[in-house]
C-alpha cells in the first residue's frame, strides 16, 4: 500500500480475544503505528489504584476524575517487543497494568465519561495522520467511525480465559482459570451494557471469531479483507 494512501484499521471486541496481538501483527505488516487503547484504560486504572481512586475494590469516581489532570500518557517503541510500551508521567507501567487486579477494575473505570472523553481525544489525535492500527472497545463506533477497515473480534469465553491464564502464569502469577473466566464474563457484561460508548459491532464492521484460529490463519483472513479494500 502506498505511503500516500494510508488508512485506519479499527479493531474492537471482547477482552482477551487477541485483539492487541492481531493489531500488532497487522501494523508490522503495513508498516503502521499500533496503539493498544486497552493499555491506556489500564494505565488510568493502575494510577487510580495507586493514588486513592480505587479503595478496597470500590471506585471513587470523583477522585478518578481528579487524577486525570495529573496523568500524562505516552507510548515509546520497544524494539525488543516490536511494540510500543506505555508510560504514565514518564514512568514505564507496561508490566504493572497486566495484573488481574487491574483487569478486575478496568471496566468500571472505562465506563466513567470523563475518562473516555480524555482518552478518546488523545486516540483521535494519535490517528489524525492515519497509518494507524488501533484496538479497543469503541474504535470503529466512536473513535474512528470512518475507518477504512473495521473488525469486530470475538471468541468463546472459556478459550479467552485459557489464553489469559496461560499469559499470566507464564509471568509467574498465581491465578485460577475459574477466577479469570469470571472476570472475562463480567467485563463483557460491563463493556456491552455501559451507558457511554458500549462495546458493539459497527454496522460496517467485519466479524472475526478467532476461537479456533491460529495467528497465521487470522493474518491470511486479514489479507483477504485488505485486498477488498485496496482493490
Amino acid at each position: 500500500m502506498s505511503k500516500n494512501n494510508k488508512i485506519i484499521v479499527a479493531i474492537d471486541g471482547f477482552s482477551s480475544c487477541g485483539k492487541s496481538t492481531f493489531a500488532k501483527n497487522i501494523a508490522a505488516k503495513l508498516g503502521y503505528i499500533f496503539i493498544d487503547t486497552g493499555a491506556m484504560y489500564r494505565a488510568v486504572t493502575l494510577y487510580a489504584i495507586e493514588n486513592g481512586g480505587i479503595v478496597s475494590g470500590v471506585v471513587d469516581q470523583p477522585r478518578v476524575v481528579e487524577l486525570l489532570d495529573q496523568m500524562v500518557i505516552t507510548f515509546k517503541f520497544n524494539p525488543e517487543r516490536m511494540a510500543s510500551d506505555i508510560y504514565v508521567n514518564g514512568e514505564l507501567v507496561e508490566g504493572r497494568i497486566r495484573t488481574i487486579e487491574v483487569s478486575s477494575a478496568v471496566s468500571p473505570i472505562s465506563a466513567i465519561g470523563q475518562v473516555r472523553e480524555k482518552l478518546v481525544a488523545l486516540q483521535q489525535q494519535m490517528g489524525s495522520d492515519k497509518g494507524i492500527v488501533m484496538d479497543g472497545r469503541d474504535i470503529g463506533t466512536v473513535v474512528f467511525p470512518t475507518a477504512e477497515i473495521k473488525i469486530y473480534m470475538t471468541a468463546d469465553a472459556r478459550i479467552r480465559a485459557q489464553r489469559r491464564y496461560d499469559e499470566l502464569t507464564a509471568k509467574g502469577e498465581s491465578v485460577s482459570l475459574e477466577e479469570i473466566e469470571e472476570n472475562v464474563v463480567s467485563r463483557d457484561n460491563i463493556d456491552m451494557t455501559r451507558e457511554i460508548s458500549p462495546l458493539r459491532k459497527a454496522e460496517d464492521a467485519i466479524h472475526l471469531d478467532n476461537s479456533h484460529m491460529t495467528m497465521e490463519q487470522q493474518m491470511v483472513w486479514f489479507d483477504e479483507v485488505l485486498e477488498q479494500v485496496v482493490s
